[in-house]
């Protein structure tokens, strides 16, 4: 098995590396394992940390693959400063990240001449979404003076990219403070001014609903939400669709803003996606603008693809659909 796997993560990291950069503060996806031959590994660069997820169904399962890929990181990539696992049917404390080697792992990485802040092991995953690059490319280039809605926010790279545009007004929520402290930190990394009235934490549904009676509106909403969540609130399951989350925060956007609606259900097809957003494009109200991609360094690439999705995602190319809407409140 560490045969045939080890040359795929080698030939991965290889298609990979024009996107890195010479002082080593790039954040990509070496290796995706589920659509480039071995479903138990993920491997993620954020600066000169790498990061490892063991998908395997028992922690021990992948263990020496865990091993080998290790020296393959430290050999291929002399400069990294450390490698840490990530397990996914671990204890708390291993799904978090266990430090397998080094001592320094990176707190801060730049995309786009922006700065982030990084918590690697605040969470099971790595606080910093790749697969959502483009859309903070679309950020930078569009959201100039524009006010900005960021819904779960999480640690607020959309938010923070809208930010480094020179938008207006751009305000944070996320039901955990802790993840929205990361957000300031970015602000801080970039010299922005922290206003604490715009990172608020709090139930998603409470927060548009205080937003809609206080009559506030919005150029464009970022709707990146968890694919389930529960409050006492409401529910977030999107498995079972996106349209109302859409439908909760339309009220909030301006005649002619926008919506970018990210569904990262797995197994919601990207023709159902389309199909769902096409539905509530019927009445005029919202329209399709545009399918925002995720980068190929995410998805893998034409010659390092071995396993097919396991639902397929056209017309997305990804199983994190991300599609741009348009809203108006006069029929288009």
């Amino acid at each position: 098995m560490l045969e045939q796997i080890v040359p795929l993560v080698a030939r991965a990291i290889a298609a990979r590396l024009p996107l890195l950069d010479g002082r080593h503060e790039t954040a990509v996806r070496l290796f995706n394992g589920f659509l480039e031959g071995c479903p138990q590994l993920v491997v993620e660069l954020f600066g000169e940390t790498a990061v490892l997820y063991n998908h395997a169904h028992s922690p021990e399962e992948a263990a020496d693959l865990m091993t080998a890929v290790q020296e393959l990181l430290r050999e291929q990539l002399s400069w990294l400063q450390a490698i840490l696992l990530k397990t996914r049917n671990g204890s708390d404390e291993e799904t978090r990240g266990m430090l397998l080697w080094g001592d320094h792992l990176t707190t801060k990485i730049r995309e786009h001449g922006v700065r982030y802040a990084l918590d690697l092991t605040m969470n099971q995953d790595a606080s910093f979404y790749l697969d959502t690059r483009h859309v903070r490319r679309w950020a930078l280039d569009n959201l100039a003076g524009k006010m900005v809605l960021n819904c779960f926010a999480y640690t607020g790279s959309l938010g923070v990219a809208a930010q480094a545009a020179g938008a207006s007004r751009v305000l944070h929520t996320d039901l955990n403070k802790r993840f929205l402290n990361v957000a300031k930190t970015s602000y801080t990394l970039n010299g922005f001014p922290i206003d604490k009235k715009l990172f608020q934490a709090g139930d998603f549904w409470r927060k548009v609903s205080q937003l809609k009676r206080a009559g506030k509106q919005f150029d464009c909403v970022f709707l990146d939400p968890p694919f389930f969540s529960q409050t006492a609130a409401g529910t977030v399951d999107l498995n079972q669709g996106m349209a109302r989350l859409v439908n909760k925060v339309r009220p909030l956007v301006k005649h002619g803003g926008h919506i970018v609606a990210i569904n990262n259900a797995l197994y919601v097809s990207g023709a159902d996606y389309l199909a769902e957003l096409e539905t509530l494009s019927a009445d005029g109200y919202v329209a399709i603008e545009q399918l925002i991609p995720v980068p190929e360094d995410c998805t893998g690439y034409p010659h390092t693809q071995t396993t097919p999705p396991v639902t397929d995602p056209a017309p997305f190319n990804h199983s994190t659909k991300i599609a741009l809407l348009k809203i108006f409140h006069q029929k288009n």
